[in-house]
């Protein structure tokens, strides 16, 4: 990172001292843990879904996440509304594009909304593949649900693509987090494998990038921060579990403590 850069520490710093108010469009299998999360980092979170009451939060929210698992009419509804509004008043919000590819509904929608100019898309390598292959009307496989069935570095390319179109930043999820925006990669190396075991580990993710993004107008510096929080509290809290249970109250502790980065960086 160049010194004009804020630093990941000033970034956690902010979002402690400002509480950014997090609106979540997001699965309803994941609302629990995402609002846990979003509290352990130190923002507020909140799941107004209804169409219009959506577009009125919008309007006050510090940041949108548009995650489209599970979705219906009225939620569909509900997500076009809060990303219009947040695009007429400059709100940063975030992509989550849950399972695209092999199921309709969602597909259309999440491609659809690539051109709303998200400040960062969130997702693993298939589902960015996916997307991209959606957005540009091409055939791509992979995935296995919410579970990624190709390499973060398999998906540079159409990370890359789809960064080009919305003007912002791609965050692929995996084994080494890949951040990607216009002459710039960063990639993470920490976490631990019982993140996969629990569920929401990566649509809360998706909130937490949301969050980070109303502390700084960087925003690939936002979702680095995020993701070496992850890591690092991932890292942190494998060491003092002895499995999934475990694992899942020790680490959103060690994203309530939040403990100097243990994450891998590395910039190109």
């Amino acid at each position: 990172m160049t010194s004009s850069h804020p630093s990941l520490e000033s970034i956690h710093h902010s979002v402690r001292a400002t509480n950014p108010l997090v609106h979540c469009l997001t699965n309803s299998v994941v609302q629990e843990i995402t609002a846990d999360v979003l509290l352990a980092v130190g923002a507020s979170p909140a799941m107004v879904s209804h169409p219009e009451e959506a577009e009125q939060f919008a309007a006050v929210a510090s940041a949108v996440l548009v995650n489209v698992g599970n979705p219906d009419p009225p939620m569909i509804d509900a997500m076009r509304s809060a990303v219009k509004v947040a695009r007429e008043l400059g709100t940063p919000w975030v992509l989550d594009p849950v399972a695209v590819g092999g199921l309709t509904v969602r597909t259309e929608l999440a491609s659809s909304l690539v051109y709303a100019n998200p400040a960062v898309i969130r997702a693993n390598a298939s589902e960015v593949i996916n997307l991209h292959a959606a957005v540009t009307r091409t055939q791509a496989q992979g995935g296995r649900g919410v579970d990624s069935t190709d390499c973060p570095e398999s998906a540079l390319e159409a990370a890359s693509a789809l960064a080009e179109i919305t003007g912002g930043v791609v965050a692929i999820s995996g084994a080494t987090d890949i951040i990607v925006s216009a002459h710039r990669i960063t990639k993470i190396r920490g976490g631990s494998e019982l993140m996969p075991l629990v569920i929401g580990t990566g649509c809360s993710l998706g909130a937490v990038v949301a969050a980070y993004t109303a502390s700084t107008d960087y925003y690939h510096d936002a979702a680095v921060a995020a993701h070496a929080a992850y890591a690092t509290a991932a890292e942190h809290a494998a060491k003092h579990s002895n499995g999934p249970g475990t694992f899942h109250a020790q680490w959103i502790d060690a994203l309530y403590a939040s403990l100097p980065n243990m994450a891998e960086i590395e910039e190109s």
